[in-house]
C-alpha cells in the first residue's frame, strides 16, 4: 500500500477515512478538496488543479481522497496500487452530507479549504449525489471488480466495513 485512491460518492467518509489511513500508515495525505479549491472556495484554474494532481500522481507515496474531475479520476485510480471505493446505500449519503451541513457551522469538515461556504459546499454535494449515483456508481463498481486482480481493492458497503477496515489495518 504505497498509493491509494479513496473515492466514492460526496458524504461517504472518504476524507475521514483518508485522515485516519494517513495516520496510521504515515502516507502523505492529499485531499482533493484542498487542491481544487483554495481557501474561501474559489475554484483554482483547471490548468494548475491538473498540474498539482499530475505532481502527485509522480510521487512514490500518496493517499489521494475525492473526485477532482474526470480528466484526473481514472488516470488516478489507474496509477493506484490501492482503491478503496466507498460505496454506501444513497440514503446514508444523503445524511452524511446533511450532517456535515448542519455541524459545518460549527467545525470545517475534514478535507475543505478554510472558510469555505458550508452551505454553498453541502448544496454542490446533494446535486453531484444524484450524478454521482447514476453516472459514476456503476462505472465505479465495475471498475473496482476488474481492478481485483491487480490491485488491492477495498469496496466497502457500510459504515462497519469501513471501521473494520480501519481495525485491520493497524493490526497489520
Amino acid at each position: 500500500m504505497k498509493k491509494v485512491a479513496v473515492f466514492g460518492n460526496a458524504g461517504g467518509g472518504k476524507s475521514t477515512l483518508s485522515k485516519r489511513l494517513s495516520q496510521i500508515t504515515g502516507l502523505p495525505l492529499y485531499p482533493l478538496d484542498k487542491i481544487k479549491y483554495q481557501p474561501g472556495g474559489a475554484e483554482v484554474s483547471q490548468v494548475e488543479y491538473q498540474r498539482t494532481h499530475q505532481q502527485i500522481l509522480a510521487t512514490d507515496q500518496w493517499i489521494i481522497d475525492g473526485f477532482g474531475s474526470m480528466e484526473t479520476l481514472w488516470p488516478r485510480l489507474d496509477e493506484a496500487d490501492t482503491l478503496i471505493y466507498i460505496d454506501l446505500p444513497l440514503y446514508v449519503h444523503f445524511w452524511q452530507v446533511t450532517k456535515r451541513l448542519i455541524t459545518g457551522y460549527f467545525k470545517l469538515p475534514e478535507g475543505w479549504p478554510e472558510n469555505s461556504p458550508i452551505l454553498e459546499g453541502s448544496l454542490r454535494s446533494y446535486r453531484v449525489l444524484w450524478l454521482c449515483d447514476k453516472l459514476l456508481t456503476p462505472r465505479y463498481r465495475e471498475y473496482v471488480k476488474q481492478a481485483q486482480n491487480t490491485k488491492s481493492v477495498y469496496h466497502l458497503r457500510s459504515t462497519q466495513e469501513i471501521a473494520q477496515f480501519l481495525t485491520s489495518i493497524v493490526q497489520n
